[in-house]
């Protein structure tokens, strides 16, 4: 008796979310984010929805876990550099998107130390996420590096690695009044010392 041949089960083509959906995940890691900034990471995950003005099984239904709502203001984060450097890179001019960059990279130090005990306590620890962060951040600036370098407004040997060494050094310093205008005058500096011998 010949055997019959099993059929796939045809897969359904995946959904992409509502605008909707999008929208209510955006107000959600808005308001996780400001909440563990405040709190720390045992910020009343009802709360967050309560702020992001839906429901808790809303919030649930994109982040089952605390651990993901964590992690996704995070990445959140790093994917708003990926896309300011793209954004910068079209509308201005090669050394003041650099600089408009770096200065928001001083945002996300600031960010990063200040939701850095709730990345902490998520499984596993942070160091995963911040290696898989490294990359996007490194591309994003390197991307900005290489066309001010092309227009001869930055000198030829400079390496981002440099200039994301002396930036990331900063966060490093233990957090006093003030740091943040520290670290937005070394912008400044370090762009100065960027630029070709005339």
């Amino acid at each position: 008796m010949a055997q019959r041949r099993l059929q796939p089960i045809p897969r359904k083509p995946r959904r992409r979310p509502r605008k909707d959906a999008l929208r209510n995940r955006e107000r959600i890691l808005e308001a996780a984010k400001e909440a563990f900034t405040r709190l720390g990471a045992e910020a009343s995950l009802d709360s967050i929805a309560q702020q992001a003005g839906v429901g808790p099984g809303t919030l649930y239904r994109h982040f089952p876990m605390r651990d993901a709502l964590i992690e996704a203001v995070y990445r959140s984060e790093v994917e708003k550099l990926a896309v300011a450097a793209r954004k910068l890179a079209a509308e201005k001019p090669p050394m003041a998107a650099l600089r408009a960059w770096m200065l928001l990279f001083v945002d996300y130090i600031a960010a990063k130390q200040i939701i850095a005990p709730a990345l902490n306590s998520i499984v596993g620890g942070a160091s995963k996420l911040y290696e898989g962060s490294r990359a996007e951040i490194q591309g994003a600036m390197d991307a900005l590096v290489k066309r001010a370098i092309r227009s001869g407004d930055i000198r030829k040997d400079l390496d981002t690695s440099d200039l994301l060494r002396a930036l990331i050094g900063v966060s490093h310093v233990p957090v006093v009044p003030g740091w943040q205008q520290s670290a937005r005058r070394l912008v400044d500096i370090l762009i100065a010392g960027s630029r070709p011998d005339r």
